[in-house]
């Protein structure tokens, strides 16, 4: 087997990702911590297609060289938006019709395996602060909360290996 080289990959430019169809996904990222997981959920999220990332809170937003370092570009391909508040994201997101999600362990939580996301909707999904996960005042306002099960002996996942494992469950469904 042969490398690809980057000619072999027919890679679009960030004008061409920008007026591709996306999946009907938005990523909200709850008062998220580290520049470097942000900025590999904008990677993820320009991998696949997610119409928008809303940053939150404590999220920092581009420009900034510690985003760009893992997002490599990402940050300008994928829209993104500020809200100071994740609770008015939230409210934002449910009056524009989409399925609101929190990518979080609570009481009643359906297994991420389990979701079954309709290619007719909107969905976006929150995925939380590095220590506290999602604000629980977040929770409340959510439509479903969804799951990663796991079966070793840590009961959490990095906030972008869980972003990019739930992106990955809905681009299969979605696109």
């Amino acid at each position: 087997m042969k490398k690809k080289t980057i000619w072999d990959l027919n890679r679009v430019s960030v004008d061409e990702f920008r007026n591709a169809k996306k999946i009907p996904l938005t990523v909200v990222l709850d008062n998220v911590r580290s520049l470097n997981n942000i900025g590999s959920i904008f990677r993820t999220s320009d991998a696949f297609a997610v119409e928008r990332i809303l940053l939150c809170g404590i999220t920092a937003t581009p420009p900034s060289p510690e985003i760009h370092k893992t997002a490599l570009g990402a940050e300008d391909s994928v829209l993104w938006e500020y809200f100071p508040d994740t609770l008015d994201a939230v409210s934002a997101l449910k009056k524009q019709g989409y399925t609101v999600c929190a990518l979080e362990q609570v009481d009643g939580s359906v297994s991420l395996e389990n979701y079954i996301a309709d290619p007719s909707a909107r969905y976006a999904f929150i995925a939380g602060n590095e220590v506290d996960g999602v604000d629980q005042n977040v929770v409340n306002l959510c439509d479903v909360s969804l799951e990663i099960p796991q079966v070793g002996t840590k009961h959490s996942l990095n906030v972008a290996v869980s972003t990019a494992l739930a992106i990955w469950h809905f681009f299969l469904q979605l696109r």
